[in-house]
């Protein structure tokens, strides 16, 4: 077996690790004045609204290395925010990128990381523009900090749900919790073991989901074609269910959704029915998909039923009929936060 070159990041220190990580990054927007290098990014806008959004993502708590590879989460940690810049109707531009990092890490880790990073904001056309590094005696930290824009009568935010508006999904849920839970598994079974060959045949797009997310640009550019302006508008990071709550919450109102709606992908269901999960379950409170959750007028229903990977599932009501899932036997049942909660006690 080939030995990998490891370098010290102590050989390069601070300023030099910065110099190494981002001196071929190129620049793509004119707003981007100028980039990494200063005490901070210069960025200059024109009748815009400019949206700003950060996500700390911590290890053990938000990410496993045993089965996260470097790359792939930089990937990762670019995309969960472009996420929420989109989730607002708008375009992201440029990212500050934050690490703290321990000794378990070598420059070529980092390389990777900075790989996937510098992919997905390819992909976007979003600009690294500064950050910070220091040490951590507690594993990996990562803070991304994300600047957008948007013409300021397009910017959607979640309080703007009115009755009768249809609540619309993109995508299908639940299968970044079941890949989760795909991940654990294998990670359980092979604990202590030299040899790690788990077998993850047939559940490709699980793993995907849940290593490698997608931000939905293309949805806001096709509500864009389709002239549709959501009323409300969250991405689907904790759960269906906990960001149904926050847009019904601050719009003052209340919700149906139907059970037999929900999009659920193939392997989502199998993998619920292999675990013993209620895969409807998973959909409503597992969290990580990244899909937008939104609201439009009951008069752009034709529109937005021409839209691929959009679905409607159901309807918004008066607030003091609260939020209720009408399952596939036409039994009503109240719906409940259970997403994701970082912060609840274990």
């Amino acid at each position: 077996m080939q030995e990998i070159h490891r370098t010290e990041i102590a050989t390069l220190g601070e300023f030099g690790l910065i110099k190494h990580l981002t001196e071929n990054i190129k620049l793509q927007n004119p707003e981007t004045k100028y980039g990494v290098g200063d005490d901070a990014a210069v960025l200059e806008f024109n009748n815009q609204q400019t949206l700003v959004t950060t996500d700390l993502l911590m290890e053990g708590v938000h990410f496993d290395l045993v089965y996260t590879p470097m790359k792939h989460l930089g990937y990762k940690a670019a995309i969960v925010n472009f996420s929420d810049i989109y989730a607002m109707n708008g375009t992201p531009k440029q990212i500050t990128v934050s690490l703290a990092v321990s000794k378990r890490f070598c420059i070529e880790d980092l390389e990777l990381f900075y790989e996937g990073l510098q992919l997905a904001c390819q992909l976007h056309g979003v600009d690294i523009v500064g950050g910070d590094t220091t040490s951590s005696v507690t594993g990996l930290a990562i803070s991304i900090t994300c600047i957008g824009v948007a013409d300021k009568e397009q910017v959607t935010y979640r309080n703007g749900a009115k009755e009768t508006d249809l609540v619309c999904v993109s995508g299908d849920l639940g299968a970044a919790y079941m890949g989760l839970q795909l991940l654990e598994r294998e990670k359980a079974v092979f604990e202590g073991q030299k040899e790690i060959n788990p077998d993850f045949s047939g559940k490709e797009y699980l793993l995907e989901r849940q290593l490698k997310p997608e931000a939905r640009k293309d949805i806001i550019e096709e509500l864009s074609k389709a002239g549709i302006r959501p009323t409300a508008m969250m991405d689907i990071s904790d759960g269906l269910s906990s960001e149904l709550m926050h847009i019904c919450t601050q719009s003052n109102v209340g919700c149906r959704v139907y059970e037999e709606r929900i999009p659920i992908d193939y392997q989502t269901a199998v993998m619920a029915e292999e675990l013993n999960m209620n895969v409807t379950t998973c959909a409503l409170n597992g969290g990580e998909d990244y899909e937008l959750l939104f609201t439009i007028p009951l008069t752009d229903h034709d529109k937005v039923s021409s839209i691929k990977g959009i679905k409607v599932i159901g309807h918004i009501t008066k607030p003091e009929l609260g939020c209720g899932l009408i399952t596939r036997d036409g039994q009503e049942f109240e719906l409940k936060a259970q997403g994701w909660n970082p912060l609840k006690e274990k």
